[in-house]
C-alpha cells in the first residue's frame, strides 16, 4: 500500500494543461464551467476568460482550482510555440470551418429568399459553427422546423418556387423509420426543383461528431426506453438528470468540433448539397 501514492486525493494529483482557445474546465470554487476564450496579463498576474453556455464571460486567476473532464488540472499560459501555431492560423485563416475559402472583410449579403431548415437548435448550431461563414456570405438562413411531423405543411406555407428554393435537413432518415415516411409524403407537397429534402442516418444530430472527439472508438448503443441524449450523458460521466444538463453537454460536445474535419462524411456531404441548391442560379 505504502508503495502506491496512497495520500492523492480521490480525484487524482492535478496536471498541467495549457489554456487554449476551446478547452472547456470549471472553476472548483465556483462551479463556473466554458470555454477558454482567451488568455491575458492583467495587475501583474496572468488570467484565463470563461464563457459558459448562455455566452457570458467570466475571468479567473490562471493556475489551479479548475476540473477538466472531472479531473483537477493547472492551467497554463499558451507556449511560445503554441501562440505561433495560433497566430499562424488566424493569419493563414484562408479556408472556413467547413473548408472552402473564406471571404475576408465581406460584408453578410441580405438575406435571399431561399432557406435551410433543420429539426432544431443542436443541428441549427452545429452547422453554424461549421458552414456559418459560407451561409453568410451567400446570404442563406437556416430556420429551426422543431421536427418534422408537419414538413408537409411548413412546404406549402413556405410556398417555394425557382427564385424561394427551400433545402431541408432531417435526423435519422433511414428506410421503414418514421420519418422517412413524413419525407416521402412531403416530396409531393412542392416540385423537386424547388424543393429538395436530404436527410443524415443518425438518431440524432450529436452523432454526427466523430466520436474519437470524446474518447471514443464508436457512439455507445442506448437501451430502448431510455432517453438516448440522457444516456449518452451518463455514458460520459455528465451530469445528466435535467434539460439544463443536456444543454451544457451538448455545449461541450459542440466545443470539440472545430472543422469539418470533426463530423461525419454523412453529414457533410448532405449539407454542402443543400447549400448548393438553395444557392444555385435561379
Amino acid at each position: 500500500m505504502l508503495s502506491t501514492d496512497w495520500k492523492a486525493p480521490k480525484r487524482g494529483r492535478s496536471t498541467e494543461v495549457e489554456a487554449t482557445p476551446d478547452l472547456v474546465v470549471e472553476d472548483v470554487q465556483t462551479g463556473w464551467c466554458g470555454a477558454v476564450v482567451r488568455v491575458e496579463k492583467a495587475g501583474g498576474m496572468h488570467v484565463v476568460h470563461l464563457e459558459d453556455r448562455r455566452g457570458k464571460t467570466k475571468a479567473f486567476p490562471l493556475g489551479p482550482g479548475f476540473l477538466l473532464d472531472g479531473k483537477p488540472v493547472v492551467l497554463t499560459p499558451p507556449t511560445a510555440s503554441q501562440r505561433e501555431a495560433l497566430k499562424a492560423a488566424k493569419e493563414a485563416g484562408r479556408r472556413t470551418a467547413s473548408g472552402s475559402v473564406a471571404v475576408h472583410d465581406a460584408k453578410a449579403k441580405v438575406a435571399s429568399g431561399s432557406r435551410i431548415f433543420v429539426e432544431g437548435r443542436h443541428d441549427a448550431e452545429l452547422v453554424e459553427k461549421v458552414w456559418g461563414h459560407d451561409l453568410r456570405v451567400e446570404g442563406v438562413v437556416v430556420e429551426m422546423l422543431d421536427g418534422v411531423d408537419d414538413l408537409t405543411a411548413v412546404i406549402r406555407e413556405f410556398a417555394p418556387d425557382r427564385s424561394r428554393r427551400m433545402g431541408v435537413l432531417v435526423d435519422h432518415l433511414v428506410p421503414g423509420t418514421k420519418e422517412a415516411k413524413i419525407v416521402e409524403q412531403a416530396r409531393h407537397a412542392a416540385s423537386p426543383d424547388h424543393v429538395l429534402v436530404v436527410g443524415h442516418p443518425y438518431v440524432d444530430v450529436w452523432q454526427s461528431v466523430r466520436p474519437e472527439r470524446l474518447g471514443w472508438s464508436q457512439w455507445p448503443v442506448i437501451p430502448r426506453g431510455t432517453s438516448w441524449k440522457h444516456g449518452i450523458l451518463a455514458e460520459l460521466g455528465w451530469p445528466h438528470s435535467s434539460q439544463a444538463d443536456v444543454a451544457h453537454g451538448w455545449k461541450r460536445i459542440l466545443s470539440t468540433v472545430r472543422t469539418y474535419a470533426d463530423l461525419e462524411p454523412s453529414l457533410l456531404g448532405r449539407v454542402e448539397e443543400l447549400i448548393d441548391f438553395v444557392t444555385a442560379p435561379a
